[in-house]
C-alpha cells in the first residue's frame, strides 16, 4: 500500500486555543510526533474549560459527543461467552464481562445520549466500518438486511465503509443504502430478501467512502461510490465526517465485485479534502477509518499499550485540521492519543467487534474559531454489558425475534451426520501437528469433489482453502446431525469455488506465500490442502522472504487408492480454490496466475454436498501439512 513517509505540511494559522490555555501560539509540545499515550489525557482540560464559574466557561464552548462503534458484523444476537478472560476477538467477552447483542447496544447507545444532552452536550452515533458482512446466519440469510435496519434503529448518523460492505459487490452495497428487494429463490439456496411480508428500506445513515471511486464516473452523480464526506450542524457549528476504507481492500475481498473502482491512499485523499472543507466554512474535522492498530495488552481496552499497525502512520500523517480518528479493522479496543504533523494532540480509538463497545469521544468546540479544542479532547472504550439486569431495546429484540423465526427453515435443514453424535469438527491444529486441522481437510476435501468446478471433463486433483476463511468449528447436535446453520457458521462468506490449471512451480510458490510476504512471515497462513501433503521449515519461515516448504506429493491422478508422487514443477495440474484466493487474496498472488479459470457454486453448497454424499462423515487425520522443527 502507497503511503507518503513524509510528514505533510500543515495549513492555516494556529488555533486559538493556545491563548485559551496560556500557552503561546503556536506552541508545540515537546513530544515527537510519534509520541503516543491514553486517550483520556484531556479530561483534566476539558473539566477546567466547562468548568462552572469560569468567564463565559459554562456557555463558552459547544459540546460535542460521539458514540462510535465499529466491525459490526451483522451480530444481532450476543456471541456466545468464553469464560477465561484472554482476548477481546471472536468471544462474546471483554476481559471477564460477557458483552454484545444489538438490543443490548441500542439501549446503551439510548442511555448514553441521554446523559450527553443532560450534561449539554450533542450527541452523534458514528461508525468505522465493517457493519456488515462476514455476519452470521441470522444476519447473512437476509443478506444483511436485518443488521442494516437494526443499526438504523440504533440511531446511526453516518458510517465509513470497510472491506467486508464489499463482500458482496458494489452494487449490493448501494441497495444496503437505497434499500429494495433481491429476487433470489426465497430461501432455497440458503438466502431471502425481504422474506414474507417483510420489506428493505435501505440504511438510514449515509454511508461514505471517500476513497472508493469509480474506474470510470461517465454519467455518475459523483466520482465516488458514496459521498466523501458527510457535514453535520451542532449548535449552528459545522463539523465534518470524512469516511474510508483501507486502500488495501483488493487483497482482501472478492474482485468480481469490485471491478468498476478503485480505492485510494487514505492519507491523500483525507488530505486532499480539507482544502474542500474549509472552503465551505469547515473547521471541525473527524475521519471515520475502516483501518486499524493492535495494542500489546489486548484487556486494557481504555489504554494505548505498544500499539502497531497501519492506522498508527496514517493518524499521524493526515494533515493537522483533522482533529480525531475514529477507526476499526483489526477489531481491537484502544483508546490513543497520537501527534499531527505539527506535534499537537489527536485522538486515535477503536471500539473492538460485534457490539461488544462503544466509544464515548467528548469534544469541544470554540466558536471563536469554528474548531475542536484539541487538547481537552477525551473518549472513553465503554462495555456493552448484557448480564442480568441489563437493559435491552424493545424495539431490536422485536426486529431480531422476528428474524429468528424467518431463519428458521433456513438453520434447521439437516445436510449431513458426524460418526460421533454430539462430536465436532475442529478448525485448530494440534500443537505438533504442521498448520493443517480437521476441518481443513473437510472443506479442501469439499471442493476437490465439487461437480461445478468439472471443465471440460477435468476434475481438480489438488484444493487449497484459506485458514482464515475457517471461522468456526463444525458442530454436530446430540444425534450427531449436521444443519445448515452449523455449516453457515463454519463458511459465511457465500465465497464461490473456482479451478484453474497451475503448474507444480507455481503450486510450490502459492504454498510458500503462506510464509512469505509483510503480513504472512509475521503471521504464518498455513494452506489447507486436499490432494496432496508438503513439509515446512519452521526456520526458513522465520527468515524473511525465505522458502518454507520442502517435500511435495500430490495425488496427480486424483485416485486415493493410489500412491502419491513428488510434484513436478513443469506438469500442469487442475486447482481449485475459492474466489477470495484466486484473486489473490491474503497475499497469495500466485493464484493470480492460474489459467482457464471456472467459476462454480458456493464454497458452502460443496461443503453440504460432501457432508451429504459421505454420510455419515468421520475426521480424517491431520498429516498432510509436517512442520520440520
Amino acid at each position: 500500500m502507497s503511503r507518503p513517509r513524509h510528514l505533510l505540511v500543515a495549513f492555516g494559522a494556529a488555533s486559538a486555543l493556545a491563548l485559551s490555555l496560556g500557552l503561546a501560539p503556536g506552541a508545540q509540545s515537546s513530544q515527537p510526533p510519534s509520541a503516543l499515550k491514553a486517550g483520556t489525557a484531556g479530561a483534566a482540560t476539558y473539566k477546567q474549560l466547562t468548568k462552572p464559574g469560569k468567564p463565559g466557561g459554562k456557555n463558552k464552548y459547544v459540546k460535542l459527543d460521539l458514540l462510535a462503534i465499529n466491525d459490526f458484523h451483522g451480530q444481532l444476537e450476543p456471541v456466545p461467552a468464553r469464560s477465561s478472560s484472554g482476548s477481546l476477538n471472536s468471544t462474546g467477552n471483554v476481559n471477564q464481562t460477557s458483552a454484545g447483542g444489538a438490543a443490548f447496544l441500542a439501549s446503551l447507545l439510548n442511555q448514553e445520549r441521554k446523559k450527553s444532552r443532560a450534561a449539554g452536550a450533542t450527541p452523534l452515533t458514528v461508525a468505522a466500518g465493517d457493519l456488515i458482512g462476514a455476519s452470521p446466519l441470522l444476519s447473512a440469510a437476509f443478506h444483511d438486511e436485518p443488521s442494516i435496519t437494526a443499526l438504523s434503529e440504533m440511531g446511526l448518523d453516518v458510517a465509513s465503509v470497510g472491506n467486508h460492505e464489499f463482500d458482496e459487490g458494489v452494487t449490493e452495497l448501494q441497495r444496503m443504502q437505497k434499500g429494495g428487494c433481491l429476487a433470489d429463490g426465497d430461501g432455497a439456496n440458503g438466502q431471502n430478501s425481504c422474506p414474507g411480508d417483510q420489506q428493505f428500506k435501505g440504511a438510514d445513515f449515509k454511508y461514505l467512502g471517500a476513497n472508493v471511486f469509480w474506474k470510470n464516473a461517465a454519467g455518475k452523480p459523483r466520482p465516488t461510490v458514496f459521498k466523501p464526506y458527510q457535514i453535520k450542524k451542532v449548535k449552528g457549528q459545522k463539523v465534518a465526517f470524512i469516511g474510508m476504507t483501507l486502500e488495501g481492500t483488493p487483497e482482501i475481498v472478492s474482485q468480481a465485485g469490485i471491478a468498476d473502482v478503485s480505492f485510494r491512499d487514505e492519507v491523500e485523499t483525507a488530505n486532499a479534502l480539507v482544502p474542500t472543507l474549509r472552503k465551505k466554512g469547515v473547521k471541525s474535522i473527524v475521519v471515520l477509518l475502516h483501518e486499524g492498530v493492535t495494542p500489546t495488552d489486548q484487556t486494557a481496552y481504555n489504554s494505548c499499550t505498544g500499539v502497531t499497525g497501519p492506522a498508527l502512520q496514517i493518524a499521524q500523517q493526515l494533515a493537522p485540521q483533522i482533529d480525531a480518528v475514529i477507526s476499526g479493522h483489526t477489531h481491537q479496543a484502544y483508546n490513543c492519543v497520537v501527534k499531527d504533523p505539527k506535534g499537537r494532540p489527536r485522538l486515535l480509538t477503536s471500539a473492538s467487534s460485534v457490539g461488544r463497545m462503544v466509544t464515548k469521544l467528548h469534544l469541544l468546540i470554540d466558536p471563536r474559531t469554528r474548531d475542536i479544542v484539541r487538547p481537552a479532547a477525551y473518549a472513553d472504550n465503554m462495555i456493552v454489558a448484557n448480564g442480568e439486569g441489563q437493559k435491552q431495546s424493545l424495539k431490536v429484540n422485536k426486529l431480531i425475534s422476528t428474524f429468528q423465526t424467518l431463519v428458521q427453515p433456513i438453520s434447521n435443514a439437516v445436510i449431513g451426520r458426524l460418526s460421533v453424535a454430539g462430536g465436532s469438527i475442529s478448525r485448530s491444529a494440534a500443537s505438533a501437528d504442521g498448520g493443517d486441522s480437521a476441518l481443513g481437510n473437510l472443506i479442501a476435501d469439499g471442493m476437490v469433489a465439487d461437480a461445478s468446478v468439472v471443465s471440460a471433463g477435468r476434475k481438480p486433483v489438488i484444493g487449497l482453502m484459506n485458514p482464515g476463511g475457517i471461522r468456526a468449528d463444525l458442530i454436530s447436535s446430540a444425534n450427531g446431525d449436521v444443519t445448515y446453520g452449523a455449516a453457515f457458521a463454519v463458511q459465511p462468506f457465500n465465497n464461490f469455488n473456482v479451478s484453474m490449471d497451475l503448474t507444480g512451480a507455481q503450486v510450490r510458490a502459492i504454498l510458500n506465500e503462506g510464509f512469505n510476504g509483510s503480513t504472512n512471515e509475521t503471521s504464518n497462513k498455513v494452506l489447507q490442502v486436499s490432494g496432496l501433503t508438503f513439509t515446512w521449515d519452521a526456520s526458513d519461515a522465520a527468515l524473511p522472504n525465505t522458502p518454507a516448504v520442502g517435500t511435495i506429493t500430490v495425488d496427480d491422478d486424483g485416485n486415493p487408492a493410489t500412491a502419491e508422487v513428488p510434484i513436478v514443477d513443469t506438469q500442469v495440474y487442475r486447482v481449485v480454490t475459492n474466489n477470495f484466493l484466486s484473486d489473490g487474496g491474503d497475499n497469495f498472488a500466485t493464484f493470480k496466475q492460474g489459467a482457464n479459470k471456472l467459476i462454480g457454486g458456493l464454497d458452502i453448497d460443496s461443503l453440504r454436498s460432501y457432508l451429504q454424499a459421505n454420510n455419515p462423515y468421520t475426521a480424517t487425520p491431520t498429516t498432510r501439512v509436517t512442520r520440520v522443527p
